[in-house]
């Protein structure tokens, strides 16, 4: 699959286009969404806000990560010293992240993806998988059980700045700041609502977040025609999203996957725009577009549950 099979070179600059305007819209939006959600339950405190104020922190997480994710692909804004900045400080930190070791592991991935070095082949290389195993993931994620080793891990980084090792205390500093970032939405939450609020981030950091990004993740790779072929068509997928859907576990266009894998370096803000063109000239007609990502979830876990058959037992 080549971009000159379906994109003439002027379509080529106009989709790797960047756009300060559009790059800082959306950077927004994103955080508006996430003081609504603050605003929600400040003023009207009760167990549906709160759970409807968790389930957009986490798609706002998700969402703040793709933001990440794009100014790691130094695609987002139109220079690299503001994706350095607002990729680093108001996407990768709040979200948990450090920007520069993302982005190094996350483009290894785009190199060898649809071969056995894929960095992230193992993340969903089982699947499809069985109903039940996919069930225990999910119950794993919503109770917190995924994100107390996310968490942990981070912390435990962090802690290294106490060592003795010199080399040590200084890969733990860039784990530091996101701690420290941390402290700073407290702060910033403490003199503008209430600092509980952060309970609010924290929590669904560690329960929803991990349930829409496991999502995300499966949707993109997962059971795909072959995870071994270099051709994006058959190592990653692209789904379409209601508007639930774009609110939790496909923000900031991240469905189109395909078409990112196709050229990593077409912004956010233009993969649909993207994927209609290449759609209009035929670059799907033997490839599966998925519906939803219930549809996608129906696919991945096709898997038969195998019992043995003297106890009957999984």
């Amino acid at each position: 699959m080549k971009t000159s099979d379906y994109l003439s070179t002027e379509e080529r600059h106009y989709f790797t286009s960047q756009s300060n305007w559009l790059a800082a819209r959306m950077l927004v939006s994103n955080w508006l969404m996430v003081i609504g959600a603050f605003v929600l339950v400040y003023y009207w405190a009760n167990p549906l806000s709160i759970a409807v104020a968790m389930l957009v922190i986490a798609g706002r997480l998700l969402g703040i990560g793709v933001i990440m994710h794009e100014c790691g692909h130094n695609s987002f804004f139109a220079s690299h010293r503001l994706n350095s900045f607002f990729g680093q400080w108001f996407a990768a930190k709040p979200v948990f992240d450090n920007l520069g070791e993302y982005a190094r592991g996350h483009l290894k991935h785009h190199r060898y993806a649809g071969t056995a070095d894929d960095t992230d082949l193992s993340n969903y290389s089982a699947y499809p998988v069985d109903k039940a195993g996919f069930k225990r993931k999910i119950v794993r994620d919503i109770t917190g059980q995924t994100g107390i080793r996310f968490i942990g891990q981070r912390v435990i980084a962090a802690a290294g700045i106490f060592s003795a090792n010199a080399e040590t205390r200084a890969a733990a500093k860039p784990y530091v700041t996101i701690w420290l970032t941390q402290l700073a939405m407290i702060a910033i939450l403490h003199f503008t609502l209430s600092a509980w609020l952060y309970l609010l981030w924290i929590g669904s950091a560690m329960t929803l977040y991990m349930l829409v990004a496991r999502l995300r993740q499966v949707a993109e790779h997962g059971a795909v025609p072959d995870a071994l072929n270099r051709d994006p068509r058959m190592n990653t997928r692209t789904t379409y999203a209601n508007l639930f859907e774009r609110l939790t576990v496909a923000p900031n266009y991240v469905n189109y996957h395909l078409e990112h894998h196709f050229m990593a370096a077409v912004p956010a803000y233009r993969l649909r725009e993207f994927h209609q063109l290449l759609k209009s000239r035929g670059a799907y007609q033997q490839t599966r577009l998925f519906g939803s990502y219930l549809d996608v979830i129906r696919h991945v876990t096709t898997k038969p549950v195998i019992t043995t058959p003297a106890t009957g037992m999984v």
